[in-house]
């Protein structure tokens, strides 16, 4: 599990325990570890120790669309787990916002296509 540092814990801003998201999305914890497995979220070592996913990651009570695809596409050009949160959490003027608040506006082809472009 990846251990972030203070400057990448303030930029995600709210995060949820691993029980917190469970609840959330209604499904048992050991579900909530399989998708973090399988890569459908995302879970970091907080400062604290604490192991949590990224608030964002959720829309009410399921995972933001496109979430997984895009975290697929990050790995796969060389991103690690902080690298990957901070991409998604800076501003980009371009956007406007972030990278995930522009794959929860249904931007995710425009966000996919500019992971990709980093890699080359």
């Amino acid at each position: 599990m990846a251990q972030i540092n203070a400057a990448v814990d303030t930029l995600v801003g709210d995060w949820l325990s691993i029980p917190d998201v469970a609840a959330r999305i209604s499904i048992p914890i050991g579900r909530v570890k399989q998708l973090l497995r399988d890569r459908k979220l995302l879970a970091v070592a907080r400062p604290d120790g604490s192991i949590a996913v990224p608030a964002a990651f959720l829309d009410g009570p399921q995972i933001v669309k496109g979430l997984q695809g895009t975290l697929t596409l990050l790995v796969d050009c060389g991103f690690g787990d902080v690298e990957a949160l901070h991409w998604l959490f800076t501003e980009d003027e371009t956007l406007p916002g972030t990278p995930i608040e522009a794959i929860c506006r249904n931007r995710r082809t425009e966000v996919n296509r500019r992971a990709q472009a980093l890699a080359f």
